[in-house]
């Protein structure tokens, strides 16, 4: 039997993302976020979750996407990391699924260089592509420097 992994997945724009499912603590709709004045950009600012402070990082801004649009109230998906829960913004989130190793495979060439470091590789599903996500790059990237 082939060994298979499961993903919480989001998109943001057009793109679907995974993240593995251990990681993830939890998928909460919009909240109110409080601005940390002097923070980098990637960082929208600080959320309350049931009395814990967690920071709050705009996805579309640390993998160099466009913003999102103002209509639209982003989702929070948080994760666990070495430094505590951290709400990761995306733009919709959507199933679990289960994808064997065997569709693993590097991150396509033509995927933004800046994505690059952020990205451990791709799923090919039926119908697209679902690229995974490094949370540990991605939040350790705004937090574990210091620069909060």
């Amino acid at each position: 039997m082939a060994n298979t992994q499961q993903f919480c997945t989001f998109f943001l724009k057009d793109r679907l993302f995974g993240i593995p499912v251990e990681q993830v603590q939890e998928v909460i709709q919009s909240q109110d976020i409080t601005r940390v004045p002097l923070a980098p950009p990637v960082i929208c600012g600080l959320i309350n979750l049931r009395g814990q402070i967690v920071i709050a990082i705009d996805l579309r801004r640390q993998l160099a996407m466009e913003e999102l649009p103002a209509e639209m109230s982003p989702i929070n998906v948080v994760v666990r990391t070495q430094e505590g829960p951290v709400s990761l913004l995306v733009d919709v989130i959507g199933d679990v699924v289960e994808v064997e190793e065997q569709t693993f495979e590097r991150p396509p060439d033509t995927l933004n260089r800046k994505m690059w470091p952020l990205i451990f590789g791709v799923h090919k599903l039926e119908s697209r592509l679902m690229h995974v996500l490094d949370t540990e790059k991605a939040c350790s990237s705004c937090i574990g420097t210091g620069e909060v």
